[in-house]
């Protein structure tokens, strides 16, 4: 964790001897940061705002991109020139999304808790490897009418090995992380996530002392299970200082070539094992920078290339519990 930390420790003070500029993009109604905002270059790649809502982006990093398209869940997309760049981004609420808002109330009569577990492995090979430009959806149906409140996910994560001998030993040497991830859960639209079931800004850092599970607790917010059932997704925001904050690191590689220099995103750990032990597609993906870019089915046949895919491994295997409450 220390090697990670001094590495963007560098980094930082290299970009901002370079000039780079900080932007924060907040809410024009309230004024208060918006946290963790899309940042899209328009081309399939982009970064993200931190949790108070500041992003780093300067031309000598990024010089072939002239327009940033600043996006969050619940406002209304601004289109911004980088020329120039403004220190201050105001976004738009978006009406319809306020609209949309579910307000609950808590639910006081008895209940049985249950659990649906992940799907583990330690396999490396079985591993799906996170990108920045990529949004990961699991599907949960909802099996009967009952009333179900979630309580938490529970992701399964893959830890890395310095040694691949000793990878399922219980003493093997992981490598330390430290990555931000983002959870968003989403109305079924008709067998494709819809609409978001909420607004709020649910995060969590993962580092290689989680194990091969973390669980997300969720109670706070009162996500009631439709009753068509839900999506959860997962989003890699980027690595983080050993407090959380993330961090302003490139998200991108480039290799130059015949064609010129083509951009590969970057993978971030911990990698997210995927199984084939559930029969239905229950896995959906999307690139999250591609402006309009709709949820793509995890199967064969769908333009997907993916060696997962090849070896019938369909499915990221998410787990969940929840309360089912008695009939009054």
């Amino acid at each position: 964790m220390h090697q990670l930390t001094k590495y963007f420790t560098g980094f930082i003070a290299c970009i901002v001897a370079s000039g780079f500029a900080q932007t924060k993009v907040i809410s024009s109604e309230t004024n208060y940061p918006v946290s963790y905002a899309t940042i899209s270059f328009g081309s399939g790649q982009g970064i993200f705002a931190d949790d108070e809502g500041y992003f780093f982006f300067t031309k000598k990093l990024y010089p072939d991109v002239d327009s940033l398209y600043i996006s969050a869940l619940g406002f209304k997309e601004k289109v911004i020139a980088t020329v120039n760049l403004p220190k201050t981004i105001f976004l738009d609420i978006e009406t319809n999304a306020l609209d949309e808002v579910i307000i609950t109330t808590t639910v006081n009569r008895k209940f049985k808790t249950q659990t649906q577990k992940p799907y583990l492995d330690d396999d490396y090979y079985k591993c799906w490897l996170p990108t920045i430009e990529s949004e990961i959806a699991v599907f949960f149906p909802n099996d009967d009418d009952k009333l179900k409140k979630i309580t938490s996910i529970l992701f399964p994560i893959t830890l890395e090995s310095r040694d691949w001998k000793k990878r399922k030993r219980s003493n093997a040497d992981k490598r330390a992380f430290s990555t931000l991830f983002k959870v968003t859960f989403y109305n079924n639209d008709n067998g494709f996530p819809g609409e978001p079931l909420t607004y709020s800004n649910i995060v969590f850092r993962a580092t290689e002392k989680n194990g091969d599970e973390f669980k997300l607790n969720v109670t706070e917010h009162d996500l009631i299970i439709p009753e068509n059932g839900f999506f959860v997704s997962l989003q890699v925001l980027g690595y983080t200082d050993a407090k959380g904050k993330l961090l302003p690191n490139k998200k991108y590689k480039e290799i130059k070539g015949k064609n010129g220099t083509v951009k590969i995103p970057t993978n971030f750990r911990p990698l997210l094992p995927f199984t084939d032990e559930i029969e239905d597609y229950r896995t959906y993906i999307k690139r999250v920078f591609i402006n309009g870019n709709s949820w793509v089915q995890f199967k064969k046949g769908n333009g997907i290339e993916s060696g997962l895919l090849r070896t019938n491994l369909n499915n990221y295997g998410i787990g969940m519990t929840y309360n089912v409450y008695k009939d009054e």
